[in-house]
């Protein structure tokens, strides 16, 4: 896969996926490409980028934040704020039950399981003061709500399957919302590296360009 960047500048609320992808992505798109857009980004633009100074934790996010185990790849709802947030996306009863599942899981060697059972929304957000732009730094964003239908809308923009990704130096690359011909493995193989990064290069579409194979004879 040939990989693209597409600069957009600063993303914020007052911009739209469709209004990038008309005036950045469509004109560096050809047929048969896949279009892939971090979900960070896409969030902000649906205005789910909260500033901390907005955020009132309660009783619960006081106390649960602290089980939350360390991970190398960021901080997650290790934080009374992010952990606000997720309560608000799935509800206390959610949140508690997936404390309890990640507390026996560590009982038996097992990570993971606080993430699998609060669910993907809970899972995307993003904790304040570990964005790349500092325009976001003092925000916790939430996950993009339905990327599904991001992604299927930015295909029907532009005729090219689409992806929205959830990359990370660490971890990876994770689709989390494709268009409805998406090969999602192929997408987060050709982004595990994350070639988007994670500071403030403002090029949160990467754009796959499958390379035709190159065979070489040897001999006569």
């Amino acid at each position: 896969m040939r990989r693209i960047w597409v600069k957009t500048g600063l993303l914020t609320e007052a911009d739209s996926v469709g209004a990038v992808v008309e005036l950045a992505v469509k004109p560096k798109v050809r047929p048969g490409d896949i279009i892939t857009f971090a979900e960070s980004p896409v969030a902000v633009m649906q205005g789910r980028a909260v500033p901390v100074s907005e955020i009132r934790p309660g009783f619960w996010a006081r106390v649960l934040w602290r089980f939350v185990k360390k991970v190398r790849y960021g901080i997650g709802l290790r934080s009374p704020w992010s952990m606000q947030c997720a309560i608000e996306e799935v509800g206390v009863p959610r949140i508690l039950r997936a404390a309890i599942a990640g507390a026996w899981g560590k009982l038996r060697g097992r990570s993971g399981d606080f993430y699998r059972v609060a669910g993907p929304q809970a899972a995307m957000i993003d904790a304040a003061h570990t964005s790349g732009v500092r325009e976001f730094f003092e925000y916790v964003v939430k996950g993009p709500k339905d990327p599904d239908r991001v992604a299927q809308t930015i295909k029907e923009l532009t005729g090219c399957e689409a992806a929205v990704v959830d990359a990370n130096d660490v971890f990876g690359c994770k689709v989390v919302g494709g268009s409805d011909r998406l090969d999602a493995e192929l997408v987060a193989a050709a982004m595990d590296d994350n070639p988007a990064g994670q500071g403030d290069a403002m090029t949160p579409v990467i754009v796959l360009r499958p390379e035709p194979s190159r065979c070489r004879t040897e001999g006569g």
